[in-house]
């Protein structure tokens, strides 16, 4: 994902931030904006030696020291499933108990993770740019995590930024809410996506149909073009689940899998109430004559079941179950 941070509507986020002060930004917005990114990209600005209005220089030792993710003076927070897949490092212990399969790596930010970083904010920096702390997804952090981090927010040592990054920021306790300056991501210019998705090598027809899958959301488009899921899986999903094919989400997760039903069940309610789908072409969508109270009902059980769609006791039957409950909203007679 380190092209999203050259994307046009980062880089001008990045610029209109760098302008304005504050110690921490809270970066908030749906999935697929690019909070991540953006973040990276202040916290690059901030601790770069050759910093310009834009940001951070990309030549510079300590830029370089952030591209290959052992900048002594930024300290990232991140579920440690998804800092091994971003290519940063665990601190030695935590990757001592993985590495002995005394534990998995976390989906949550540990709280041992943000005691080391409020650890690291007190010291003194190392590159004389002061310090920076990241923490992405930052509603992975559950009571103890934020209630850790909330003192060094009211507090904050002088030489430290925070950029806290989140896709769901009604999940975060309102005092960290409170203790950052709120940005709202900004959706890409309607010339903007799609020529830099070709840039990144996803073909114009491909990237047109995906983009609408993924309601507009260039992030999201790249990841479903690298997880092999095609417009042609896309447009035959209503009908696979009218007919109760499980055997079509096979290659999903069931986080993937609950995302790509409550995007039909939303279609859905759309076409039962008069407006246009959003994410699907019309033509595509199931003869469904489910009312829009039995199509609320599905979108509320789906949404339990995306509570404990990471901790699945059986990912398969998971899928059966969620392809069985859409087969028999979608062939609803009320």
């Amino acid at each position: 994902m380190s092209a999203v941070l050259n994307a046009p509507w980062i880089a001008r986020q990045t610029r209109d931030l760098l302008a304005q002060r504050g110690h921490a930004w809270l970066l908030q917005g749906p999935s697929g904006l690019g909070q991540y990114e953006l973040a990276l990209a202040l916290a690059s600005a901030w601790l770069c030696e050759k910093p310009s209005e834009q940001g951070a220089c990309g030549d510079c030792p300590s830029c370089h020291a952030i591209a290959v993710r052992t900048h002594a003076d930024l300290a990232v927070l991140m579920p440690e499933i998804q800092m091994m897949e971003l290519g940063w490092p665990l601190s030695e212990k935590a990757q001592a108990d993985i590495d002995d399969k005394k534990r998995k790596p976390s989906k949550e930010i540990r709280v041992e993770a943000m005691r080391d970083a409020v650890e690291f904010s007190q010291r003194t920096d190392a590159r004389g740019r002061g310090k920076a702390v990241l923490v992405f997804p930052a509603e992975r952090m559950n009571i103890v995590t934020a209630n850790a981090l909330l003192k060094t927010l009211e507090e904050p040592p002088g030489h430290v930024r925070f950029v806290l990054a989140t896709e769901a920021s009604h999940l975060l306790l309102p005092t960290i809410r409170s203790r950052c300056l709120a940005h709202t991501m900004k959706w890409p210019e309607a010339n903007e996506a799609l020529p830099w998705l070709q840039a990144q090598g996803v073909p114009e027809s491909v990237a047109q149909a995906l983009l609408r899958s993924a309601g507009g959301r260039p992030s999201d488009v790249l990841r479903q073009a690298e997880s092999g899921l095609s417009p042609e899986w896309w447009a035959a999903l209503p009908k696979a689940m009218h007919q109760g094919d499980a055997r079509h989400l096979d290659d999903l997760s069931p986080a993937q899998a609950i995302d790509a039903l409550q995007k039909l069940c939303h279609d859905l309610v759309l076409r039962q109430s008069g407006a246009v789908p959003r994410f699907f072409q019309d033509t595509q969508l199931p003869a469904s004559k489910a009312s829009v109270m039995v199509l609320t009902d599905w979108f509320k059980r789906l949404m339990q079941s995306a509570r404990t769609a990471e901790h699945p006791f059986n990912a398969g039957l998971m899928l059966e179950s969620l392809t069985a409950d859409a087969q028999q909203t979608l062939r609803s007679q009320v």
